[in-house]
């Protein structure tokens, strides 16, 4: 880090944290208690910070590394400063922790916008900055910070696992990964997805070494999209996982993913599922139009940042190139969308949550409103896709496929799902120029002042319960 950069950065990284103390205390004091899943997350907590390890909240679904991390902290610190009473892990001292996973995030952040944009380190001083301070209010991941939620602890670990990679240090990748699964067990996907970078870099080499025989200077990313094309590739992919050296190669450098895979297997088959705790309402299905919820998530959220002018006509160009292309992938979508739409049972019924009305007033509307979509969906992938089309086809597919893993199962439309994948997604874009991610910034900023706002707020309560109820994602 230049000493100027580092002045700028570590000046921003204080701002960021004074603003976010400032919201905290303001959330804090309008809702002291617990809210929602903190009520249980607390409670479990507290129970761990008065040494009783045994006793299990049964409604928690989640592996116990927030609460692990809580107590490792916040024990340390009561020691030091010799604290007692309540205030010793209350509801603010938790949510406090995830204010300090903030912090790590944003540090995480720059230093792989850092890796990953190496060869424009000069004059980039600004943008690097700016983009993960961009990323670090995020507005989904941001709200989280102010409450006692799995999000920051869990994005922290696997932006951490992710960074480790990039650096070549597969052990401590490796490691890392079990913290992140710790917080939430859908996070061996990410872990996967790590290995599975390592695989893809792998076939790179393999790829440039046999078109440089053939004499031939395509990268795996200017392979044209066309049936000799998928031909190739499929072919290239089968010979390089049925070769031994090959494998042998992979295997060397990727053996600590492969050893916490095998733990997650063992997990899975001890526990009988993934989920522990209350299953009832996490039930694996095959909900493929959550993916195309997430392309439009991400569309939204990246507007700043990828979309343009030129991309748009590119996007038309492309539909006139390829008609009968464009028209397979609409028909494939009208039956995914037909066949394969779940709704889970507390989207229709939570009214505090954000889903809930989106799901009233857009899907709700007209039974034709989910098919009448679908033209946005596959404008929304396009993009997705392209944005990223600096990367090689292979580190491409592999992130392609750990999303799908990542959100098809669900049955819940929940964006707290999406935070991971976006961030990844938009980490590997191109650096922006600054006037979009200036741009990028002041969407997050007015997204997050609305909603916090509107936490605090607008608050109402039901007909049969007391309690004050708040909208929040």
């Amino acid at each position: 880090m230049e000493k100027f950069e580092g002045y700028i950065f570590t000046a921003l990284c204080s701002t960021n944290f004074l603003v976010s103390c400032l919201l905290f205390s303001k959330i804090t004091r309008e809702q002291r208690e617990p809210y929602m899943d903190e009520i249980f997350h607390v409670r479990q907590a507290q129970k761990y910070c008065y040494g009783k390890f045994n006793e299990w909240d049964p409604m928690i679904t989640t592996l116990p590394g927030l609460y692990l991390a809580s107590v490792g902290v916040i024990k340390p610190v009561v020691w030091l400063v010799d604290l007692t009473g309540k205030v010793v892990c209350s509801t603010a001292m938790l949510r406090f922790i995830n204010l300090l996973f903030n912090c790590g995030i944003l540090y995480l952040l720059y230093l792989i916008i850092c890796k990953l944009h190496l060869k424009e380190k000069t004059k980039t001083a600004s943008r690097r900055v700016l983009s993960a301070l961009s990323l670090s209010t995020f507005p989904v991941l941001y709200f989280f910070n102010f409450l006692y939620y799995t999000d920051a602890g869990s994005t922290f670990f696997i932006l951490f696992t992710y960074l480790m990679t990039l650096y070549g240090c597969h052990k401590a990748s490796a490691l890392l990964g079990v913290f992140a699964i710790f917080f939430r067990q859908t996070n061996i996907i990410w872990v996967a997805f790590c290995a599975a970078t390592v695989v893809a870099n792998k076939m790179d080499e393999t790829w440039r070494t046999e078109q440089s025989k053939k004499k031939d200077d395509k990268s795996p990313c200017q392979i044209p999209f066309s049936v000799s094309g998928v031909k190739r590739v499929m072919r290239f992919l089968l010979e390089f996982l049925t070769t031994a050296n090959h494998v042998k190669a992979v295997t060397l450098v990727a053996w600590p993913y492969i050893l916490v895979a095998v733990g997650f297997i063992a997990f899975i088959v001890l526990n009988d599922g993934i989920v522990i705790g209350d299953r009832t309402s996490h039930e694996a299905c095959l909900n493929f139009p959550q993916l195309f919820y997430f392309f439009s998530f991400a569309l939204f959220f990246s507007i700043p940042t990828s979309l343009c002018y030129h991309r748009a006509l590119r996007f038309l160009q492309t539909l006139k190139k390829q008609p009968l292309l464009y028209l397979l992938i609409t028909g494939l979508c009208l039956l995914l969308v037909w066949k394969f739409t779940f709704v889970h049972k507390y989207l229709l019924a939570d009214n505090r949550h954000f889903p809930f009305y989106v799901w009233k007033r857009i899907f709700q509307k007209h039974e034709a409103v989910r098919f009448a979509l679908i033209p946005a969906y596959i404008f929304a992938a396009w993009n997705f896709v392209d944005t990223l089309k600096s990367r090689s086809l292979f580190w491409i597919l592999a992130f392609l496929v750990c999303l799908l893993a990542a959100t098809v199962p669900q049955k819940l439309l929940e964006f707290r799902y999406f935070i991971v994948p976006y961030l990844l997604y938009r980490l590997h874009m191109p650096l922006p120029s600054l006037t979009r991610l200036v741009l990028e910034f002041l969407l997050y900023t007015a997204v997050n002042a609305a909603t916090l706002y509107i936490f605090v707020n607008k608050t109402f309560q039901w007909p049969n319960s007391p309690a004050v109820q708040r909208f929040m994602w």
